[in-house]
């Protein structure tokens, strides 16, 4: 059975041996970044797991403002109890878990937790060969993002939750 949690320390090696399956080089977190992520947004970081092992995670910092920008991805703050958003830096499934879910599932859990507390939507940033795939989801395509995180080219995908 899957579970979900929130990310551990003990964590990092498995997350990112994930990260690095379902991004390029110049798109991945660096190992800094997944620590500090660890260690500040615990709260908004979730893993699934499966008999000990990691599946896949969803993690991002509560936000004010409806779209992420590139300095996310550089620096982030602990989560502030108010904050609009959520946004979604990373959501990765390791290869051998893919289409079984848990994607869905990880997703879910971020609405939970944007609707105990009160927050407006969940946001992210995605390539156009996964707009369709966060549409399930109902996210919104509000076209081009300004970010350019590993000079590629993303949308900005909004989810409103009221």
């Amino acid at each position: 059975m899957i579970s979900l949690r929130n990310v551990q320390a003990t964590d990092l090696e498995q997350l990112l041996m994930i990260e690095n399956e379902g991004f390029s080089i110049e798109e991945a977190a660096t190992k800094e970044a997944f620590v500090e992520r660890i260690q500040l947004i615990p709260d908004t970081f979730i893993v699934a797991e499966k008999e000990g092992e990691i599946l896949g995670y969803i993690n991002g910092p509560i936000i004010n403002h409806s779209y992420i920008t590139d300095d996310l991805f550089e620096k982030i703050k602990v989560n502030p109890s108010r904050g609009r958003f959520q946004s979604v830096l990373g959501l990765a499934v390791s290869k051998q878990a893919r289409n079984q879910g848990i994607a869905k599932l990880l997703i879910g859990k971020l609405e939970e937790l944007v609707e105990e507390n009160k927050r407006e939507g969940i946001t992210l940033t995605c390539k156009q060969d996964l707009v369709s795939f966060y549409e399930k989801f109902e996210f919104v395509n509000h076209g081009l993002s300004e970010s350019q995180h590993g000079g590629v080219c993303w949308y900005n995908m909004v989810k409103l939750l009221k």
